[in-house]
């Protein structure tokens, strides 16, 4: 085994194939991803800032946001520059280090952005169904809590599919059929029979999918039902602002991820699974900012304050 995982790795690194074969849209591919990762650094900059700033802002919920907006921050930043160098020249070449260490934080990130925003539905829940009692269950220090808890589960998760999956030994060829390093496309290298792993992913990707989205919707079945006895219709538009702008967000991510992760991997075609992924990864933190501040009258003001 061990012959086998040096032979593979000999060089020192890999190939990510990307949209190679598509050569005539990588071109365009490089100026859309730009243009969307500098629509992510700007607008959720945009949100931290701006929640660090207002002390109006200092609620519950734009704290989870400004974590939701770090998180994206460092989630694209994981792995857009090596895209866009890759989409410009004709090397497509990524380090093994570099390789163990996108695959990390990768999976870290996006691990924890789904428990983070099953934290933010139910801070939602919190604020609509049980407004009495909100700031005793949505105490700072409990909040900080909460955010700690959905880091660490990500990080202690990724920890786990990174060792099994850099542990697999590879087949001599180092060519990733993907445009950056993660589980699926490293067990497709692998020379052995990697149904176990492939097995785990399937288990851990169902608890950090789908339990959180079982609850985010169990979360607004409550605050639907909870609207529906409201009288004020001023009360109405906030709620259908805030809580409609957080379902988007789960939805915009939530669905491709389950395209992805949720089926076998001959189930799904590998040039298909590249842009979905393109867009869960790339799209998806550009607007998160755009949906949580266009029609929000709390940022609104928040600049107006800020502006002077």
């Amino acid at each position: 085994m061990t012959t086998k995982k040096m032979n593979a790795t000999s060089e020192g690194y890999f190939v990510l194939l990307g949209f190679s074969n598509w050569p005539h849209l990588e071109v365009v591919l490089f100026v859309v991803v730009l243009v969307f990762y500098l629509m992510t650094l700007t607008g959720n900059l945009f949100i931290i800032i701006l929640s660090y700033l207002d002390s109006h802002l200092h609620t519950p919920m734009y704290f989870f946001l400004s974590n939701l907006s770090f998180l994206d921050l460092c989630y694209t930043t994981s792995f857009i520059p090596q895209l866009l160098v890759n989409l410009w020249g004709p090397g497509k070449t990524i380090s093994y280090t570099g390789c163990m260490i996108q695959l990390y934080f990768v999976l870290t990130l996006g691990c924890t952005e789904c428990v983070l925003l099953m934290v933010m539905s139910y801070d939602r829940y919190a604020a609509v169904c049980r407004p009495l009692h909100y700031t005793v269950l949505m105490h700072p220090r409990f909040c900080q809590l909460l955010a700690v808890a959905c880091w660490v589960s990500g990080f202690t998760n990724s920890a786990l599919h990174s060792f099994f999956t850099f542990w697999v030994p590879l087949c001599g060829h180092h060519q990733v059929d993907h445009f950056f390093c993660e589980v699926p496309a490293l067990l497709r290298l692998s020379c052995v029979d990697t149904r176990v792993n492939e097995l785990s992913l399937m288990v851990t990707s169902s608890i950090f999918v789908l339990i959180p989205l079982i609850l985010i919707l169990s979360s607004y079945g409550a605050i639907a039902w909870a609207v529906l006895r409201m009288q004020s219709t001023t009360g109405l538009q906030k709620v259908f602002g805030t809580c409609g702008a957080h379902l988007m967000v789960v939805s915009l991510f939530y669905i491709p991820v389950m395209c992805i992760y949720l089926q076998p991997p001959s189930g799904n075609s590998q040039d298909q699974g590249k842009f979905i992924a393109l867009f869960y990864t790339v799209v998806t933190p550009s607007l998160n900012p755009l949906i949580y501040t266009l029609r929000n009258r709390d940022v609104r003001g928040a600049v107006k304050r800020l502006m002077g």
